[in-house]
């Protein structure tokens, strides 16, 4: 009993003792964060695989989803770059986009950061993948697949990697990934500061962008898969269930016209051999459409894929970004 009361004794005296120095201790803890905290703080918010070095980083997003992010030399890392997200046609795949549209080479010459993602795939290394870009295509739309949702985790995983310029984010894609471009300025505007479309109309099912957005297109008068007139051609699958009636590109400009409130703006028209330039432009935006003479479904100014010669009339990549900068 004693030994109880000694134990019961000294626990009450070192409790008071507890109360009476709560104060101070709270004090003297708020004084170490005022000062080391801010360090605590930074700590918290550095980006734990914040990049270091220039390079080609293959990324795959908490819910396995991927995507391939190149960094080239001529950025200054810690300072603000611009970023292009490139969408693939559909049936590609990130590495391929890669690969085949020169967008290193010229995300090199122009200094900004180039991110391919990878639609959505059954296959475990992501080929034949998709873009649900409203009316169109394959699993990607059949499953509903949530694309805005993952371009919205991947923007914010690139920005934990990278400094990147709020301003001068764009999206630009092919076939497929035209589409979802397209989708992107109608649900993402107040994101993106442009975007480019190369042989992939707009396919939405609604769209109500929340501003004026610039809008490029590029469309070649004798692709086979998307139609320029309307519709889907022989060469664009071979399970017409997987894509749509595509809309033709004259209702995809009148489209953005009247969403960039453009009705009442004549063109400007500019001819090269091989191709035309429309430009429709006030002190808010600009839109415009280029048409190729030739080429098909390719890219313009790329290597020949298949066999088929894509269009030499211009250089898509260099068109996309001087539009981007408005500097043409």
């Amino acid at each position: 009993m004693q030994k109880r009361l000694t134990v019961n004794r000294g626990f009450q005296q070192y409790w008071r003792y507890c109360q009476k120095a709560m104060p101070s201790l709270l004090l003297l803890l708020s004084i170490a964060l005022a000062g080391p905290a801010s360090a605590l703080g930074r700590k918290a918010a550095t980006p734990v695989a914040q990049l270091q070095q220039a390079g080609e980083y293959p990324i795959t997003l908490a819910d396995k989803r991927k995507y391939l992010l190149y960094v080239p030399s001529s950025v200054e890392l810690g300072k603000p770059a611009p970023l292009l997200l490139f969408f693939h046609g559909g049936g590609g795949n990130m590495q391929q986009a890669a690969d085949t549209y020169g967008w290193r080479e010229t995300a090199d010459r122009f200094g900004f950061v180039v991110v391919f993602p990878n639609g959505y795939s059954r296959l475990p290394r992501g080929n034949l993948a998709t873009w649900n870009a409203g009316n169109c295509c394959g699993d990607a739309r059949d499953k509903q697949v949530d694309d805005i949702g993952f371009v919205k985790a991947l923007l914010a995983d690139v920005k934990q990697r990278l400094v990147i310029n709020p301003q001068q984010i764009f999206a630009s894609g092919m076939s497929n990934g035209g589409m979802l471009s397209h989708r992107l300025a109608c649900e993402m505007a107040d994101t993106f500061a442009g975007i480019a479309a190369v042989a992939g109309t707009d396919n939405t099912k609604q769209c109500r962008p929340s501003r004026a957005i610039p809008i490029l297109h590029i469309h070649a008068l004798d692709d086979t898969h998307v139609l320029y007139q309307g519709g889907a051609g022989e060469d664009a699958f071979r399970d017409e269930s997987k894509v749509t009636e595509f809309t033709s590109v004259a209702e995809t400009i009148k489209r953005w016209r009247e969403r960039n409130q453009l009705q009442s703006v004549d063109a400007q028209i500019q001819q090269l051999p091989g191709a035309t330039i429309e430009t429709y432009q006030n002190a808010n935006t600009r839109l415009r459409l280029i048409t190729t003479e030739s080429g098909g479904h390719s890219w313009p100014g790329s290597e020949p894929v298949r066999g088929k010669q894509p269009s030499k009339a211009i250089d898509a990549n260099t068109q996309i970004w001087q539009f981007f900068l408005g500097q043409n």
